[in-house]
């Protein structure tokens, strides 16, 4: 009986260990001040995700697009139609200014790792966030107006 409860105890400790190991990486998204999970996503599961929202001031969108390569959250490029307070003004280094058919400029070439990213969401419009260039969530909807926000990329066990 001692033999099989030694067994059966380096069986649990063997499995609980492996669960440990083998926790899958997501891209969560959380409350900056509570650390509440409103949503998270296998990395698998995405390559691209961004921000979008109407500037406060010159009341035109502006969109933040990021990629996820190498369990990093990548700034890849931003999207927006006219110039405000917090918008890019010149390009630098191996950025690309390029304008889209809707008349949008878009800069290329950020390629800046980041460890996390935050926004205060629905403060004057909503935020919408777009996994893949195909879901869309309203971030005001999921996590209240005037909510931070913060993604970042965690290790997250089975039963979280």
């Amino acid at each position: 009986m001692k033999k099989f409860m030694m067994i059966f105890a380096a069986t649990i400790i063997l499995i609980v260990a492996a669960l440990l190991l083998v926790s899958p990486t997501y891209l969560v998204l959380k409350n900056t001040d509570t650390g509440e999970i409103y949503e998270k996503w296998k990395l698998s599961e995405i390559s691209t995700f961004e921000v979008e929202f109407i500037h406060s001031v010159n009341k035109t969108p502006v969109a933040d697009i990021y990629e996820i390569r190498q369990k990093e959250i990548i700034l890849s490029a931003t999207r927006y139609r006219g110039f405000g307070a917090g918008v890019p003004t010149a390009i630098e280094g191996d950025q690309v200014l390029e304008y889209d058919n809707e008349g949008n400029m878009i800069i290329t070439g950020y390629n800046v790792t980041l460890p996390s990213v935050s926004y205060v969401v629905g403060t004057v419009y909503d935020h919408i966030l777009t996994i893949n260039e195909t879901t869309s969530i309203n971030l005001t909807q999921t996590c209240g107006k005037n909510s931070h926000v913060t993604f970042i990329i965690e290790r997250r066990h089975p039963w979280d």
